[in-house]
């Protein structure tokens, strides 16, 4: 939180839910059905913004490309089917810093 940001006040209800005030929902991105992490610390609850990979568009990037196999040499097998799958993971993979 920076200096100039004011802290809002929310309530637990009898359920164990909170109102995230509009505002930060705003700020965040937080919309219906956006999924978060909640983490407890100490005397402190932390919530992140989970972001969660369009599978529907990676389905139709993968498909793209077995079509376009498809197209090129024919019919494949299963075996190709999966030798193009685990290219285009391959590919995808950012390997992290620091590991």
């Amino acid at each position: 939180m920076t200096q100039t940001e004011k802290a809002d006040i929310t309530v637990v209800s009898e359920k164990g839910q909170v109102v995230i005030p509009k505002s930060i929902r705003k700020k965040l991105g937080l919309g219906p059905k956006t999924k978060l992490l909640i983490y407890g610390y100490q005397d402190a609850v932390i919530m992140k913004k989970l972001e969660v990979p369009d599978v529907t568009q990676e389905l139709e990037a993968l498909y793209k490309r077995v079509n376009k196999k498809i197209t090129k040499h024919g019919e494949l097998t299963n075996e190709e089917i999966n030798e193009v799958i685990q290219d285009y993971r391959a590919k995808k993979t950012v390997p992290c810093e620091g590991r």
